[in-house]
Order: structure tokens, then C-alpha cells, then sequence
């Protein structure tokens, strides 16, 4: 492998590592999942902000329930007929918010007019904090010393395995 492909793979898996790092996992409807008479309104209020990267996982009966991703007017008339994505195999379904704006979810199955729908708007991921300033935040920089430790460690693992010279 050339050492600029090699370069590109290391970079790629360092930006699928920090994605990975800073998205968090929302079940969607909690214990309840995506059935019906689940107030998915008030869940998503519980749950935002939302950020891009984050993932929406759907668990749903099998053969009673599907994901929809819709459109704004779809979502509206519970309308399925011009669905961006359409999932109804299994009993899940993993969904990355992967840019920033709007997302729109409904179930096609007749459940949509009795709630079962999703509106989701995706933020940016805020800048990090900046550094405390006092000593009571001892373990919070103890867990990010360690953090960034074990990212150092595996960078270098890394730049190791494809023959890099930091």
C-alpha cells in the first residue's frame, strides 16, 4: 500500500474513531420502543438536544411495525408513498443522524394517525467545554487524562501498524 493511502486510512479511522467517540445512542420510545400509543413527542423533548452522529436505534414487532423516514409533508398526512428510506425487515432498525437538520419518521403500517411518528432535528455538536478551573473537578479531569491517554496509545498503535514516524 502506498504511504499516502496509508496516510488516508490512518486519518479515516482516527475521524470514524472521534465520531464514534462524541455520538450518543438514543432507543427510540425508551422501554417502550416504536409501538403504538407512545407519545414520541414528549420523548423527544425528554431526549434533545440531538447531534449529528448520534443514532436513533427503532425496536419494533416484526411484521407489525416498520421505519419510514418521510419528508416534512409526509410526516404531516402520515403519508408514506415518497418515503427517503424505507426499513421493515427484523425487529430493529439503526439509524445515524448524519447531518444536520430535520428527520421524520412514521410507521406505514395505519399506526402514524395514532402517533407513532418521530420528528427529530439534529444539532451540531457543541465545542467542548472549556478546562475547570477548580479542584472539585479532580475526577473529571482524572477520566479525561485517561481518555485522552488511551487515544494517544491508540494513535500511536496506529501510526505503528502502518509504519508512520510521528
Amino acid at each position: 500500500m502506498a504511504r499516502s493511502q496509508q496516510l488516508y486510512l490512518f486519518l479515516f479511522v482516527v475521524f470514524v474513531f472521534l465520531q464514534l467517540a462524541s455520538a450518543d445512542r438514543f432507543t427510540v420510545g425508551d422501554r417502550q420502543g416504536w409501538n403504538p400509543n407512545v407519545n414520541y413527542t414528549v420523548w423527544v423533548e425528554k431526549h434533545k438536544p440531538f447531534h449529528v452522529g448520534d443514532w436513533l436505534v427503532f425496536y419494533y414487532q416484526s411484521g407489525m411495525a416498520d421505519v419510514v423516514q418521510v419528508d416534512e409533508a409526509g410526516f404531516n398526512k402520515c403519508d408514506a408513498s415518497n418515503p427517503i428510506s424505507n426499513y421493515s425487515k427484523g425487529r430493529n432498525y439503526a439509524f445515524q443522524l448524519n447531518h444536520t437538520g430535520r428527520y421524520y419518521f412514521i410507521c406505514s403500517r395505519g399506526y402514524c394517525y395514532g402517533g407513532m411518528r418521530l420528528a427529530i432535528l439534529a444539532e451540531r455538536l457543541p465545542p467542548p467545554s472549556p478546562p475547570p478551573s477548580s479542584h472539585r473537578n479532580s475526577a473529571a479531569r482524572c477520566r479525561l487524562s485517561s481518555a485522552l491517554l488511551a487515544l494517544a496509545v491508540s494513535l500511536l498503535s496506529a501510526a505503528a501498524l502502518f509504519h508512520f514516524h510521528l
